[in-house]
């Protein structure tokens, strides 16, 4: 299972929806607003690497935002990497399912001033039938296994105008790697508006995964960097998007690509480009 971190490749494929308050036509404050979102990409990325094998991938979610700052939501996606994370060759014979993905988050957004905001808050990734603590891998005849793929992270955020930095600590084991509490995700992005519904984020993020057994379930990577670029526009709620994004994995570890049994020879950490359409309403 090669560390299938998904990326949120900055287009619709943000581990979790924008957020936004409908504005009032009076002058009082924003009231709360629930929004939605329903769309599709050709590559579900996550932190830089698919989720999906490099195929389509169909997303959706709810948000609840309110005046006072509080927000809670649901994002999911369709996946395949718990799926292909099993070797069916292997003596065992064994298979793995969870074919979807299911983030809760809720959180609190204020500013200490009119160029500067935070962010705080809780995101609990489940994967509803998942079995990945059935699953193990082997490297060099030794045998690595995987936990639950549920995990929990705390995050935090800081933004000077259309600069953010993100922290994400993980509360439980990351995505099923065994011993792996405390790992660590820094998001560093500039977003820029371009004018006529435009927008475009630059993004970098390093990953660093505490694994007790790296060499046999990530070819011995615990830290690789991932970067994008995106390229938005807004058609009145409906988002058309393309995202280019690369991954140093390769040079990590044992300096092979990011496979998994199921998926073959396909590299999951390696250079795309991730197209997507998204309808918020």
């Amino acid at each position: 299972m090669k560390f299938k971190k998904i990326t949120v490749a900055i287009i619709a494929i943000g581990s979790w929806g924008a957020i936004s308050a409908n504005a009032q036509t009076t002058t009082a404050e924003a009231e709360s607003a629930i929004t939605y979102n329903a769309g599709l990409v050709t590559d579900y990325r996550y932190r830089g690497i698919s989720r999906s094998a490099h195929k389509p991938a169909f997303q959706f979610g709810e948000d609840f935002a309110d005046k006072s700052g509080f927000y809670a939501g649901n994002w999911n996606s369709t996946i395949s990497w718990i799926k292909d994370s099993a070797d069916s060759a292997s003596p065992s014979n064994q298979s793995a399912r969870g074919p979807l993905e299911m983030d809760f988050y809720a959180g609190y957004k204020g500013s200490f001033s009119e160029s500067m905001g935070f962010d705080v808050g809780v995101l609990d990734y489940f994967f509803p039938t998942n079995n990945l603590g059935g699953v193990s891998n082997k490297y060099n005849g030794v045998s690595g296994n995987f936990s639950n793929a549920a995990t929990t992270e705390l995050y935090g955020s800081v933004n000077f105008g259309a600069f953010e930095i993100k922290y994400f600590d993980s509360l439980s084991n990351l995505f099923g790697y065994t011993s792996s509490k405390n790992s660590m995700y820094v998001d560093l992005s500039y977003s820029f508006y371009l004018g006529d519904g435009y927008s475009s984020v630059l993004h970098y993020g390093n990953q660093r995964m505490k694994v007790s057994n790296a060499a046999q379930v990530t070819s011995g990577v615990t830290d690789y960097n991932d970067y994008s670029l995106s390229l938005n526009k807004d058609f009145d709620g409906i988002v058309v998007s393309a995202t280019a994004i690369a991954t140093d994995w390769s040079k990590r570890g044992s300096h092979i690509n990011d496979v998994l049994p199921g998926s073959g020879t396909t590299n999951l950490a390696g250079g795309t480009l991730v197209l997507g359409l998204k309808k918020n309403f």
